[in-house]
């Protein structure tokens, strides 16, 4: 039988039934394919961005505590994270008015 995702180091029965939703069922699944294309596909099915969460995942894959993510390592996350972000906005389409509403109000950063 198959590891569940929850099985995974700093993962539990939240980030299990996001995997799900994306059709990721297996901890097997999540290592073979990598925190990036997990975390990517998270997104593309639903899941809000949240970088935090993709360092979490990102360190449990390491086999490393979720707090363990700092200095430049982190800084260097936060750029890939951001990337992937970009590309599952693409992927699904961002809702552009929304966004420019929300980066006027403050709510979110204007993007460049």
């Amino acid at each position: 039988m198959a590891e569940p995702v929850s099985s995974i180091l700093n993962l539990g029965p939240a980030s299990e039934a996001a995997f799900a939703r994306a059709g990721i069922h297996s901890a097997e699944d999540v290592r073979q394919m990598g925190a990036d294309a997990a975390y990517l596909r998270l997104m593309e099915s639903g899941t809000q961005p949240h970088f935090i969460g993709y360092y979490v995942l990102v360190m449990g894959l390491q086999g490393r505590p979720w707090n363990d993510c700092q200095g430049d390592e982190k800084r260097a996350l936060r750029v890939k994270f951001d990337a992937l972000k970009a590309r599952a906005r693409a992927s699904v389409g961002a809702d552009d008015a929304l966004d420019a509403a929300l980066a006027a109000i403050g709510v979110v950063p204007k993007r460049p």
